[in-house]
Parts: C-alpha cells; sequence; structure tokens
C-alpha cells in the first residue's frame, strides 16, 4: 500500500533525498487527483436546481453553484439535496482513491475540492467548497468529519450566518484529522481549508462590515 510518508514530502523541496518507490507510486497519485477532481467538478447545484425546476443557478442570487445560493429559491429539498451531493462527491473520491492508499485518498480529496472550487464544466468558476470538504473529512476519518459538521452547526447556530459555519468546519477539520491520527491527511487538509477560506474572501470582508446576511433573513 502506497503510504505519504515524510521522506516523500522531504523529495518534493530537495531532489537529492531518497525517496523509495516514488516513481512507481506517481502514476496512482497523479490518477487520485485527478480522479477527485473530475468528481468533484460536477455541478451539484446546478443539476439539482434544474431537475426541481428553479432554473439556472447561476442567474439566482449571489450565482454561487452551492447549497446556501440554492436555498435562496425557497426550496429546500432542492438546498438539502445540493448538500448532500456536494458531499458525497468528495466522500466518494476519497473510498475509491482509498484502495490505493491513504496518500492517494488524501489527494483524491483535494483533487474534489479543486473540481468543485474551479470546474472545468462551468469555466473554472465554482462554488465555495464546504460540503465538499466535509465529505472528504467524514471519509478520510469519521470522527474528524463529525467534529468538523459540528464545529459547522455550532458556529451557524451561534451567529445565524452560514459562511461563519463553513469557515469555522474548514478549520477545524485538518485539526480534527491531527486529533484522531489521520496524519497523513493533515498537511492536504490544510490546503483544502486554506482554498476554502481564500475562496470566502468576499464573505470575510462582508462579515467584518457587519453585511453578512443571516440564515432566515434577507440577502
Amino acid at each position: 500500500m502506497i503510504r505519504f510518508a515524510p521522506e516523500w514530502l522531504r523529495a518534493l523541496v530537495d531532489p537529492t533525498a531518497a525517496a523509495p518507490g516514488i516513481e512507481a507510486a506517481a502514476p496512482w497519485l497523479i490518477a487520485a487527483l485527478a480522479l477527485g477532481y473530475l468528481l468533484g467538478s460536477i455541478p451539484m447545484g446546478v443539476l439539482a436546481s434544474r431537475l426541481f425546476g428553479l432554473g439556472d443557478l447561476r442567474k439566482i442570487g449571489s450565482g454561487n453553484i452551492g447549497a446556501t445560493n440554492v436555498l435562496r429559491t425557497g426550496n429546500r429539498k432542492a438546498a438539502a439535496a445540493t448538500l448532500l451531493l456536494d458531499a458525497a462527491k468528495g466522500a466518494v473520491a476519497v473510498l475509491i482513491a482509498g484502495r490505493w492508499g491513504p496518500d492517494a485518498a488524501a489527494l483524491a480529496g483535494l483533487g474534489a475540492v479543486l473540481g468543485h472550487l474551479f470546474p472545468v464544466w462551468l469555466g473554472f468558476r465554482g462554488g465555495k467548497g464546504v460540503a465538499t470538504l466535509l465529505g472528504v473529512t467524514l471519509a478520510l476519518s469519521w470522527p474528524a468529519g463529525l467534529c468538523a459538521l459540528a464545529a459547522w452547526a455550532g458556529a451557524a447556530a451561534l451567529t445565524r450566518i452560514s459562511s461563519v459555519g463553513g469557515l469555522a468546519s474548514a478549520l477545524a477539520a485538518p485539526v480534527a484529522l491531527w486529533a484522531f491520527g489521520a496524519l497523513e491527511a493533515v498537511l492536504l487538509a490544510a490546503v483544502m481549508a486554506a482554498l476554502v477560506w481564500a475562496r470566502h474572501w468576499q464573505n470575510i470582508g462582508r462579515i467584518l462590515r457587519g453585511e453578512e446576511s443571516r440564515i432566515g433573513g434577507k440577502s
């Protein structure tokens, strides 16, 4: 089974460092990343909104393709379906690539988040990645995933701001993975969390200005 050992990380920055087996493992790692990206790039929100007869999601509300924007249509079933499907595509990518090893699973998770954020089918203009990151974390380590989910639910309930919940869950994911011993995934989970935070830069600005919309309120 392939392992994302510390020697591999050293080999990435130091070509003279020994990394036994990296040449043989590289194609599998690339395949895992590509698999994750292709699954992650499926625009579940766009598909769900069309299935429920809501029109083009990119022309509704904020134009985002995630569950929060679907909820702005007033269709809770479509929003729930989008949330579950966005999480599921991340989890499925991890579970499939996990057969090749924990390092491949983590890379597939990264690919899924990248695919959701930058889907090739939508001109690389995707969603915020929160639900997909939650699905990835649950598949990598279900106790860590539950912690990230609790962070999302708790922060959203306390502030009544969806984006605050998403940002909290992104922070919690790598910490929880480390706490529950999924050490091979911590580094890539931190990268995923950073990507999710970067994608929320406009939300962060509105939060700091006190202008971010609240759950159940007007946008």
